[in-house]
This record gives C-alpha cells, sequence and structure tokens, in this order.
C-alpha cells in the first residue's frame, strides 16, 4: 500500500463520493479474473486494489468522525502491525 494513492483516493471521495470507487474496485476484481491476464499485470491489479479498499476503510472512518489524519494514522499503524 502506498500513502499518497491512497491520499489521493480520498481527495477524490471527498469531491465526488465513494461509489465511483466502490465501482472501480468491482471492475478490476472482474479484470483479475480474465483469461490470458498476466502475473504482472494481477500485481498491479492488486496493488490498486489494496489502495482502494485502505482508502474506503480510512473514508469510512472519517464519516464516522475520526479526524482525517488520525484515520489515516491509525489505517496505516493497522498495516504495518499485521506486516510485522
Amino acid at each position: 500500500m502506498r500513502l499518497p494513492i491512497i491520499k489521493h483516493t480520498l481527495d477524490f471521495i471527498e469531491q465526488n463520493d465513494e461509489d465511483y470507487v466502490v465501482e472501480a474496485v468491482e471492475l478490476l476484481e472482474h479484470m483479475a479474473e480474465a483469461k490470458g491476464i498476466k502475473d504482472e499485470e494481477l500485481d498491479v491489479i492488486g496493488e490498486l486494489l489494496s489502495n482502494f479498499y485502505g482508502s474506503l476503510e480510512v473514508a469510512k472512518a472519517i464519516k464516522e468522525g475520526k479526524p482525517k489524519k488520525e484515520a489515516m494514522n491509525e489505517f496505516m499503524e493497522r498495516v504495518m502491525g499485521s506486516i510485522n
């Protein structure tokens, strides 16, 4: 996951609507099942999906009343904790 991509996606959600991101996730998941897709392409799709899912989680926390910076920090702490 890359924090700049999550931040950029959050900006998009704030300016538009999270439904666009949800629909993009659905499309990418569908594309990942396509016949003949290469491993490198799957890696890119997987990276995009993880960033989009992360953005949706942070957006949810913000909707629940957390400040953006706090929501981002808590999310990244959970990610780093799961890696270790």
